[in-house]
Parts: structure tokens; sequence; C-alpha cells
């Protein structure tokens, strides 16, 4: 037999299926005649066109019944969006009921299996139209992207509290699903099927493999326990995931709610209504967000940032480190949070004087105590942040003789006998330079932005988007639907900068003059 190679074939032309109305359409004219002329619906269907829809429709294949155009399906998703209605089957209902979505698609009326795929097929260009707008708004000069604020929140994922299995519960589940697969396989049904398991053999298949992600999730979630201290390592028992969604991180919400939930970053412009960047990560806190969401704002404005507001979470000494690098001036408050205030006003436990009270002396590598005394170099000590970043500490103490006859010590150490001991980081100098930037007026006067940047940020996200829990599963789709609300955000501020034609201009002087 002669081996031989089949051809690649010339890419069709995709032939998209045309919508059942137009605009000479009577059931166009009358819900164009509906739809106010004021309605978020028209400045987002106007916005639309700023994007570049080629990628969208390259991806489509020439192959099999005409698709529906999704440009008349993205403008739909993006008018929900802003609306806050995330969902799919909500896209697909209004779709059929909704007088606004009918205007807008044209009276197209996809399936609701379509309109999902259609979510995840767009999920890819996201990043890409979103730094495309934000490069418009750049050279329209919407904003300098130089000064900008970070934060993050917790949203809960779409996934139940109440069922959290560990590494034993997966595996023996994932036993029996194994067989019930089989069986299915066979058109042999299980005849017994537990309360936990799915009933048809379709959901079942579903379910097998949310669990077999769950596995890979626990194994993931056991190796960086066991790097952990021995101190703080958890019981292998009690390391859990959620069935539903393995990929959601466990911790509590802003209710203190134990649930699985997802960490939403979030980058505010301050001269601008722009959200110059985003980021969904499956962990609890904020830790080890920085780094990425700073490469992140720089790749997508092409700018580097001089000015970030943070909170306290994000003010470490690594991250110091990695602002100077970059001549990025880092605000915010030093190891205090909201939280500071509250165990100071409870009456706690005094502590001993801080390490402010303490001289360094540079020159000779050692630190001088209030009484006087020296406190030399004893060691070093490389520590793991929460982030996963290491800083070098070095070590200092005081003798235990100065210590025991110091009339201090009841304010300064609470074990004479070892010693008054004080460590300094590697980065300390940062530290410092950073904590006396922060006492000055202006800075706190630049800092009151935050609060009106991007925490309002998210409290439109949580209240107007409907962002208080994901639509969908999976950190992948949770990105999704934070990258489609930022979009149509974005799409509207910048298309309030954009001027208007100059027939419009000239028409509107007329008036105005007609008016005088």
């Amino acid at each position: 037999m002669v081996g031989c190679t089949r051809r690649p074939r010339k890419r069709n032309n995709v032939q998209f299926a045309e919508p059942p109305w137009n605009e000479r359409s009577d059931e166009w004219q009358v819900r164009n005649q509906q739809v106010s002329a004021n309605h978020p619906a028209r400045k987002v269907a106007e916005a639309m066109k700023q994007l570049d829809l080629t990628p969208l429709f390259a991806i489509y294949s020439g192959a099999g019944k005409p698709p529906i155009r999704p440009d008349l399906m993205l403008v739909i998703v993006l008018i929900e969006m802003r609306l806050g209605r995330p969902q799919p089957s909500q896209w697909f209902r209004d779709a059929k009921e909704n007088i606004v979505i009918q205007w807008a698609g044209f009276g197209i009326q996809p399936s609701r299996t379509c309109w999902y795929d259609f979510a995840d097929r767009i999920a890819p260009l996201l990043e890409q139209w979103n730094a495309e707008v934000l490069q418009l708004a750049w050279q329209l000069g919407v904003t300098p992207a130089e000064r900008a604020s970070l934060d993050g929140s917790s949203v809960a994922a779409n996934a139940s509290r109440h069922r959290l299995v560990n590494e034993t519960t997966v595996e023996q589940r994932l036993t029996e699903l194994e067989s019930a697969c089989l069986a299915d396989a066979a058109d042999q049904p299980p005849p017994n099927v537990p309360m936990w398991m799915a009933k048809n053999p379709d959901t079942r298949e579903g379910q097998r493999r949310r669990y077999r992600r769950a596995r890979e999730r626990l194994t993931e979630l056991h190796a960086v326990n066991n790097r952990q201290d021995p101190k703080r390592r958890r019981k292998p028992e009690k390391i859990v995931v959620s069935a539903s969604d393995p990929e959601a991180a466990l911790g509590r919400d802003k209710h203190n709610v134990f649930r699985p939930l997802y960490n939403v970053q979030l980058i505010r412009d301050l001269d601008s209504p722009l959200c110059l960047g985003y980021q969904v990560f499956a962990q609890p806190t904020d830790a080890g967000t920085f780094g990425p969401m700073l490469e992140r704002l720089a790749s997508w404005t092409g700018v580097k940032p001089k000015t970030m507001l943070v909170d306290a979470g994000y003010v470490t000494a690594c991250n110091l480190a990695i602002c100077d690098q970059a001549g990025l001036a880092l605000y915010g408050p030093w190891q205090e949070n909201d939280f500071s205030q509250k165990k100071k006003k409870q009456g706690a436990k005094p502590r001993p004087i801080g390490k402010e009270h303490f001289t360094w002396l540079p020159e000779e590598n050692m630190y001088r105590c209030p009484a006087g005394h020296p406190m030399p170099w004893i060691g070093r000590d490389k520590r793991r942040q929460s982030d996963g970043q290491i800083n070098v500490v070095h070590s200092y103490r005081c003798s235990p003789r100065h210590c025991r006859s110091c009339s201090r010590q009841g304010s300064c150490s609470t074990n004479p006998n070892r010693g008054r001991s004080v460590k300094r980081s590697e980065h300390e100098a940062l530290v410092e330079a950073h904590r006396a930037r922060m006492a000055t007026a202006e800075a706190k006067k630049l800092y009151r932005l935050r609060g009106q940047t991007v925490e309002l940020g998210f409290a439109d996200l949580k209240q107007h988007r409907s962002m208080r829990q994901f639509s969908g599963r999976g950190r992948s789709r949770a990105q999704r639907q934070v990258g489609l609300t930022v979009l149509v955000h974005n799409l509207l501020v910048v298309h309030l900068a954009i001027p208007p034609p100059k027939s419009e201009v000239d028409a509107m002087l007329t008036t105005e003059e007609i008016t005088t």
C-alpha cells in the first residue's frame, strides 16, 4: 500500500444566518419606538462598535448549519451584563420576552445550549478586547494610566458549602462512579443509586469528571500542606474541597460564612472611571496577587504605573522591593487594618515597645536599645511569606545581663533572662521610607481616593451587576463573568469620551444658535 497524505482544504467563507428582522422590518420598527432614546442598551450597542470583532468571526468554521451572527449575540450579552443578568439561561428567556433584547438582536432567538456555548466561546477573547479598549482610552487621552488603586474581594462560588469532601470520600465515591459509568456504557444502569450520585447516565458522566478534578485538586492541596511548617500543617482528613466546584477555595466571606469562593482582584484608575485590570484567583486571601496584577496592568495599558493605592494586606517588605525596582510609589498602611484598632479598643494585653524605639547603627551593623545598651547581630533567617516570597530577616539581641538589671525591662522585654531581640528585614530601609511617606499630609490626602475608586467599583459589581455569587462553575467561567462586566463598563467610558461626528456637532451648534 502506498501511503499518502491528505491535502488541507481551503477554509470556506462562513455563511451566517440572517436575523429574522432588519431595520426596515415592522417588528423592529415597533420595538425601536418602544426603547427609549436614553436607554443603556442603545449606549452599549453604539459603544460595541469600538471592538474589533474579526477574532470573533474567525473562530467559526464553514461546516454545518449556518450559525447565528455572533455580533448580534455579543451585543445582547453585553447589554445583559450591564443590566445585571449574567446567566445564559436569562439571556435565553429575555431573547423571547424582553423588548429591549429583541430590538438589539433583531429578533434572534438562540437555544439555551447555544447561549451557553457562546459564553464559553468568547471567553478567550475577553482579555484581548479589554486590552484594546484600554489602549484606545490611552490614545484618546481619557487617562494617562499612571495612577491606580488595587484591592481584592471574595465572591461566593456557584457551589454548595454543605457538601465538602476529603480525599477518602472522593476516592470512595469515584470508585462507585467508575463502576456506575461502566454499567451505563453497557446499557445496564445500576439498580441501587446512592443519594449523593446523579440519577441518569449523562449527569453521572459529568459528576465523574468533577470528582476526578476534585481528586487532582486535593493532591495539589496536600502537596502545599506538606510544604508547610510542621506546627502549621493540617490533618489530612481536614483538607476538603467542594464536589460541585473543586477549583474554588474554601474560606470565610464578608459575612463570616465558611464557603467555596474566589478572590476577585480589581485595579481602578484614579484619573477616570476606567478599570485597568482584573483577575480571579482560587484563593481566599490577597496574598501573592500584587506581582501578577502589576504585570497585567503594564501589559494591558502599555504604560508603567507610577502610583498605586492598596490596603495593608499588600504592603509587605517584598512588595515594597518590587515597587522600588519598578519605580512605583506604593501607598497603604504598614501592618495595620480595620481589625487593628478593634483589638486596641478591647483592652488587650499591652505589647513590648516596638522596634521604632531602638536606634539602628548601620556602620556597626547593630541596634542600640533605649537604655543605650548594644544589640549585636546574632544571625539571619529566610522566611517564606504567605504569598510565597522569601524575605531574609536579620536578628539582633541584647545581652541578658543588661536586661535583668535594666529599669525598663517591664515595658521592653517579656523574658529578661533571654534578652530583648529585634529583627530587621533586608528591605527595612524601604519599609522605613514607606512609613515616613505615609505620615505626610499629601499621602493621606491621596489615599482617600482609594475609597472613591476601587471600593466603589466593588460596590457597583456586587450591588448592580449581580456579582455576589458567580453564575458559572470553575475559575474560567468566573473569570469570564468578571471580564464581560469590565468590558462593557470600559466600553461605555470610552464611548462617552469619543467626540461626536462633525455633522452632529454642527447640528448642535445650529440648534443652540436658534435657541439663543
